[in-house]
């Protein structure tokens, strides 16, 4: 006699109840917080962390602990459904990033690129190692090893975020200057070495710091680019091709959402972190030639305006920012703060001088990779949920998010203009806006 299993009965109807809510909130407030600091000239970012901060340990727990218990209760199931949206969210977010890589642009940027590149991640991440190192064994989260927690910090403070740099470029008419594409260039190649690194390091995590695990973590890695160029190039380009017969944006955005999606399951199946393959394929799509951007727009809005806010209000919610009532909290935060910001001016500056850029050149590279925006949040959480971090030192490496995004655009602002305009940008200027 065959058994037919019973089915799994539906979510329970306060947990729904509770989901809607925290959903309704979380995207209600992180909106209205973006759009405030949207006019007062800061990243949207900053509004929609804050609407996480607010609802958080750092306010509501303590404004209203009742109602902080009811909406956000301890209970991991809730918090899952809540995260399950975040992480969606994330992997289509971090697929457009990959979709802003221009791989031709890189090449032609080349040497001077690599050199940017080189002193951009070298000097932020043996810096964040060594302070990792030094750091109080109180905010390192109990059962992962010292050197695993350094490495991680170092990543931390190596990355870049090319949405943001994008758009503050963007917003200050600076990509048609010869620096602002190389600070696209720059970020691309921070941006892909530093998923890689990411994804190491989140392995060493699980299985500790064992040279045959690293080993084999590199090996995986090596193969995923590999299958990429071998195989997930020509299934790109088929799907795409496939998605291009049809005049309706829905079969492209299915197509894309399905690819980035299954990507990003590959890389998880290996032990590396999902938002490598979505970052990767990403890439394959910008680069086959046959996507267009206009039927993804829809995917775009509906993913910067709905899942990406509630991300990173999400994200906001596990930082306590009463913690750095503590000295010790504080002068960690302090000293993890200049270390980001003056390892990546200096490595940026170094690698801008070696490959024979100016003075200003150099500045300018540094003050625009420096933003670190939506990549560092995410880097955050990943290391929030490997155990990795604990709320303090969570709670730090988004205070250098938000710090490095607002002071992007003023410094970057004041080293362009001591570089002058050629009549190749201004041509370029002009084509772009044709």
């Amino acid at each position: 006699m065959t058994i037919i299993a019973a089915p799994v009965s539906p979510i329970g109807a306060h947990q729904m109840l509770v989901f809607l809510l925290q959903i309704g909130l979380l995207l209600g407030m992180a909106f209205a917080l973006g759009r405030l600091a949207i006019r007062f000239r800061m990243p949207a970012l900053v509004g929609e962390l804050t609407a996480g901060v607010l609802l958080g340990p750092s306010l509501l727990v303590h404004v209203a602990p009742a109602f902080s218990a009811w909406l956000l209760p301890g209970n991991p199931e809730q918090i899952h459904l809540l995260d399950a949206v975040g992480q969606l969210g994330v992997l289509l977010l971090v697929g457009l990033t990959g979709m802003h890589v221009d791989l031709g642009l890189v090449r032609r940027k080349g040497k001077t690129a690599a050199w940017v590149s080189m002193g951009g991640l070298l000097v932020p991440l043996g810096l964040g190692f060594a302070v990792g190192l030094v750091l109080p064994t109180s905010l390192i989260a109990g059962g992962t090893e010292r050197n695993v927690f350094a490495l991680f910090l170092g990543v931390a403070m190596c990355v870049s975020a090319i949405p943001v740099i994008a758009k503050t470029l963007l917003e200050m008419r600076l990509l048609h200057r010869d620096i602002g594409q190389l600070i696209i260039s720059a970020a691309a190649v921070d941006d892909i070495v530093g998923w890689s690194l990411l994804s190491i390091v989140s392995a060493m995590a699980t299985t500790g710091l064992r040279a045959g695990h690293v080993a084999f973590t590199i090996g995986c890695l090596v193969a995923v680019a590999l299958v990429a160029v071998l195989i997930g190039r020509p299934v790109v380009r088929r799907g795409l091709a496939m998605a291009n017969k049809s005049a309706d944006p829905g079969v492209t955005v299915a197509v894309v959402v399905l690819l980035l999606v299954a990507s990003a399951a590959g890389t998880h199946a290996l032990g590396l972190e999902p938002i490598l393959g979505a970052f990767i394929c990403g890439v394959l799509i910008s680069s086959s030639g046959l996507l267009d951007r206009a039927k993804i727009a829809p995917l775009r809005t509906f993913v910067m305006a709905v899942l990406a806010p509630i991300f990173f209000a999400t994200a906001g919610l596990r930082m306590d920012l009463t913690a750095l009532r503590e000295p010790k909290v504080l002068g960690a935060a302090v000293l993890v703060l200049a270390i980001a910001i003056g390892g990546k001016f200096v490595g940026a500056y170094i690698g801008a001088r070696t490959g024979r850029l100016t003075h200003w050149e150099g500045l300018a590279l540094g003050a625009g990779l420096n933003a670190r925006g939506v990549v560092e949040v995410i880097v955050a959480m990943v290391g929030l949920r490997l155990g990795v971090l604990t709320t303090e030192t969570y709670t730090i490496i988004i205070l250098v998010a938000v710090v490095t995004s607002l002071m992007a655009p003023p410094t970057l602002r004041y080293a362009v203009g001591k570089i002058a305009e050629t009549s190749e940008e201004r041509d370029r200027e002009k084509a772009f806006s044709a």
